[in-house]
């Protein structure tokens, strides 16, 4: 629930501070941070894990609590908040509004008063957030979301059970099979900043995403055939990581943001928030149904 939550939120912020130019790779490193708790987190709970189960919840939950205090304290929403002026403020502002009455008053104030030549103009009133089933219509937002689903599945799939698959069907010991396991996020951390890389060279996301994806059908192949020792079994799990994960977290962020600067709902931060919940909890529900499978 809190991922739920907090995931959608997250990336509309992020999407606040980055125009789409160059957001690819700066949602890429972004993206990391889940694959990166992983990591922390499998190494944190294989560390306690001997000394007792209660443990492996009660680290995580302090460290959780620490999190969320830090940001509370320290994240800011939207430039605004500390007072920086972007394109979109009007000219001459030092301070861009940061209530509803400031808002207001700029709505209404003459545009003959703008420079002619100025990059920036008078904000327009805060758009309202868009219905639930309204966000579904917009363009892409079905198609991403339903290939997130699908995506998150396999993603998920590999993250949960290759743990298992180590420990029971290679017969590895539990704390190498955890440590072990974690080369798969790390593969996505470079995955997910090469893709985004990539996207942004070519001003395209969705051929980066079938890309990867055609590849990583023969690296699971691959790992399957040839993951027997710790070395080759290592690689093959990196790689896997790298074209699964890679796509995984650029849909996830970078295109969900993209899909949220929609015209539709341009300048809607909470728009932007409703549709990243569409694509993201989409993407949970194909990956529950993946540990049915």
């Amino acid at each position: 629930a809190n991922a739920s939550v907090v995931g959608p939120a997250s990336v509309a912020i992020v999407s606040n501070w980055f125009e789409k130019k160059g957001s690819g790779l700066v949602f890429g490193i972004w993206s990391a941070n889940a694959s990166v708790g992983n990591i922390i987190g499998a190494l944190l709970v294989s560390s306690v894990l001997e000394t007792g189960s209660e443990y492996c919840f009660l680290l995580p939950a302090v460290i959780l609590i620490a999190g969320a205090i830090i940001n509370v304290f320290c994240l800011y929403a939207h430039p605004h908040d500390v007072g920086i002026r972007q394109p979109d403020d009007v000219d001459g502002q030092n301070d861009a509004p940061t209530n509803g009455s400031e808002i207001t008053a700029l709505t209404t104030r003459s545009s003959s008063s703008q420079e002619p030549n100025s990059p920036y103009r008078v904000l327009s009133e805060p758009k309202k957030p868009i219905g639930f089933f309204k966000a579904w219509l917009l363009p892409g937002v079905l198609v991403y979301s339903l290939s997130y689903a699908c995506l998150k599945l396999v993603n998920y799939a590999l993250f949960f059970w290759l743990p298992f698959y180590l420990s029971k069907g290679l017969k590895w010991n539990n704390k190498d099979a955890d440590n072990l396991s974690t080369l798969y996020d790390v593969g996505g951390i470079i995955g997910g900043a090469v893709s985004g890389i990539i996207s942004d060279m070519l001003g395209y996301r969705s051929p980066i995403v079938v890309s990867f994806l055609v590849l990583a059908a023969p690296s699971l192949f691959l790992y399957r055939e040839f993951g027997t020792t710790y070395t080759k079994n290592a690689l093959l799990m990196a790689v896997a990581g790298f074209l699964i994960g890679g796509p995984a977290n650029l849909e996830s962020s970078a295109i969900s943001a993209d899909l949220g600067r929609q015209p539709a709902i341009q300048g809607s931060a909470e728009a932007a928030a409703t549709v990243a919940g569409i694509v993201d909890g989409t993407g949970s529900i194909g990956a529950s149904l993946g540990q049915f499978l």
